[in-house]
């Protein structure tokens, strides 16, 4: 029925919007990743050797 499409396309711009207002909200609260700089490594490179 052709009448429904906007009824359709209102339920869709409502999922949207709620999604991306969920995400928005996530990203605000949630703490970024902690990133490791490459000189404070934990091992050596010398105990990578994975060959016998």
């Amino acid at each position: 029925m052709p009448q429904m499409a906007p009824l359709l396309w209102l339920n869709l711009f409502i999922f949207f919007c709620l999604s991306l207002m969920i995400f928005f909200i996530m990203n605000y609260f949630l703490p970024p990743h902690s990133k490791t700089s490459p000189i404070s490594k934990p091992w050596k490179m010398e105990e990578l050797n994975w060959k016998w």
